[in-house]
């Protein structure tokens, strides 16, 4: 294949076939809040509402794990990431794991 690795949450890739299994891509990062980003947390927190601060940050750890993840498939030789999850883990007091995983595979044009 010659287009950029593809990334579905689903088992299958309309159009293709997969024609090889090879493991589980992964990518995760480690945030910790800041304590500026606390201060204004706890600000909001008093008035109610979202906290963007945190939503921001929890955002940008689903990207960097993501680009990790692929970049693990890339290093396997994959075309696809197929059944895309993320999960999320409390390392200690104010840091959090941000994990992707998926299953690395090859993939080719399905026959007509």
């Amino acid at each position: 294949m010659n287009r950029g690795l593809l990334v579905s949450t689903t088992e299958s890739i309309a159009g293709y076939e997969i024609t090889e299994v090879l493991g589980i891509a992964r990518g995760n990062v480690i945030r910790a809040k800041h304590i500026g980003t606390d201060v204004i947390a706890a600000l909001r927190n008093l008035v109610g509402g979202e906290v963007r601060e945190y939503t921001k940050l929890m955002a940008e750890a689903r990207e960097q794990s993501m680009d990790r993840m692929m970049e693990n498939a890339r290093t396997m030789g994959a075309d696809a990431v197929i059944v895309v999850r993320f999960q999320t883990a409390m390392i200690m007091a104010g840091s959090a794991e941000m994990l992707a995983y998926g299953t690395a595979v090859k993939l080719r044009p399905a026959a007509a």
